[in-house]
């Protein structure tokens, strides 16, 4: 068995995956940060330690309390932790990967030092912390990390303090040349590099978990889109996955061959560490979508044009057509490719002969149009051409959906297996490092897709272009930041 702790933005899921892929159990538990002010949002380490230990807890012992052979810990990135290494003492909130306390600092590191630094990397949190809750600490006993950090931290009582190269790439903080911390971004910022962890492969034994049965070894810590994309066996270069959940991420597996700039590309995607095995570091691209499912959740919680997201596929298959209408889901403005955030959420088309259904079927296009975009820009960027998209994520299971986005990109949507496929890859990775199989390949093809959908139209892209330009810009003070 292998154990698997997946923490998400809002949640915590402990699953048991048996070595034939298939999730044996699963607990979750509900850990939403809080937001004491606008842009901020934080959470407490301390109790989600105590998660971390319970759900774990209830995950063994609701299978019968099985051995567990290897850990995996898969997790959101670039939320930022300090606590005291001594006491293992949170030293202020842990700031998470939505805050955006810190644009100014970003604007400053830009302007005066020429840091490509954004307000969702760990860097500038990190240094906020240090600023304003660690002013009665002693530097030699602090510990920085992101999430994976904390709960390897915590499973292995203190002992392990790491992180792996795909949490460490967004922190801002990462060297790609070197595949190491960056010492010039740490000294602007005022960082000690004494404080950061060590950095292991994704894959590959890092210590024992020492809070659990056994004291089993831990064998996986990796990024949540990292994870997505293991776990949904894109391995090779132009394998691609696209997570629909309250954003939409895209990652593309470039290959070995590490990336010549760690900036922005020109069409919008930025490199990143798909993953890493002892010896291989595996590179990737990844395009952002900054509202995908959050648009349909605006449907019901906010316009009540239907009572659940899962209505949406319902209520948009009463007609087969928008009917001319368009949405374009900049609720908070646009990522990859155009990186606007002064565009907002826009509807066209409308006539007085539009219905509910028309503009619930044009929200479920408009997140697929987004999802083509992304791709796009992703193949611009690399070279590469992607055959086919493998989706997760709660958006994946909306067929209406899943058509728009073949039709809206023109390739076969394979839909993963499971809904998260972040928990798979996680445990794929701790499979691999301990022989439950040989290689990510093997471990991948126990887990096949579960569906896959062609393209049976054309969508209408020169439509999307003119909604989507009209969209842009909106705000003209939030259209001028770059990040």
């Amino acid at each position: 068995m292998i154990l698997v702790i997946d923490v998400g933005t809002t949640g915590l899921r402990s699953s048991l995956i048996t070595p034939g892929g298939a999730l044996a159990e699963v607990c979750y538990l509900p850990f939403a940060p809080t937001s004491p002010s606008p842009g901020l949002v934080e959470f407490d380490p301390t109790p989600l330690a105590a998660t971390i230990h319970d759900s774990i807890a209830t995950a063994l012992r609701q299978a019968g309390n099985p051995t567990v052979d290897a850990v995996g810990i898969a997790n959101q990135r670039a939320s930022t932790l300090l606590w005291k290494r001594s006491t293992g003492e949170p030293v202020g909130p842990a700031i998470g990967w939505q805050d955006l306390r810190t644009v100014g600092e970003c604007m400053v590191a830009r302007a005066e030092h020429g840091l490509a630094l954004a307000p969702n990397q760990s860097a500038t949190k990190l240094a906020w912390l240090l600023e304003h809750a660690a002013v009665d600490a002693d530097a030699d006993d602090l510990c920085f990390g992101t999430v994976d950090t904390w709960v390897a931290w915590v499973i292995s009582q203190g002992e392990r303090h790491i992180t792996d190269h795909t949490n460490a790439a967004v922190t801002g903080l990462y060297s790609l040349s070197d595949q190491g911390w960056n010492s010039e971004v740490c000294g602007t910022l005022g960082i000690d590099p004494a404080i950061l962890p060590d950095i292991v492969d994704s894959g590959g034994i890092a210590g024992r978990a020492h809070a659990i049965p056994g004291g089993p070894p831990i064998a996986a810590l990796v990024g949540d889109q990292q994870a997505s994309l293991v776990g949904q066996g894109c391995l090779s270069a132009g394998q691609a996955k696209i997570t629909f959940g309250t954003g939409g991420m895209l990652d593309v597996c470039t290959g070995t061959a590490a990336p010549q700039a760690a900036d922005r590309s020109p069409n919008g995607t930025f490199p990143i560490v798909a993953y890493t095995q002892p010896g291989t570091t595996v590179w990737g691209v990844e395009a952002i979508m900054l509202s995908a499912g959050s648009n349909v959740e605006w449907l019901c919680e906010d316009m009540g044009l239907i009572d659940a997201p899962p209505d949406s596929h319902t209520v948009a298959s009463a007609c087969d057509t928008a009917e001319g209408v368009v949405f374009v889901p900049a609720l908070l403005g646009l990522g990859t490719p155009h990186w606007d955030y002064g565009a907002r959420g826009s509807l066209f088309g409308l006539t007085r002969g539009s219905q509910r259904h028309h503009v619930v079927r044009a929200v479920l296009e408009g997140v697929a149009h987004r999802g083509a975009d992304m791709v796009a820009a992703a193949e611009a960027d690399t070279g590469l051409s992607i055959p086919a998209l493998h989706i997760d994520g709660g958006m994946s299971a909306n067929p209406t959906f899943v058509q728009a986005l073949a039709n809206a990109s023109q390739k076969p949507v394979r839909v993963a297996p499971i809904t998260d496929a972040t928990t798979l890859g996680a445990g794929l990775l701790a499979g691999v490092a301990v022989g439950v199989w040989a290689d990510l390949d093997e471990a991948s093809s126990a887990t096949p897709h579960r569906a896959e959908v062609e393209p049976n139209a054309a969508a209408d892209r020169a439509a999307w272009e003119r909604a989507l330009q009209r969209a842009q810009g909106w705000i003209p003070e939030l259209s001028a930041l770059d990040f």
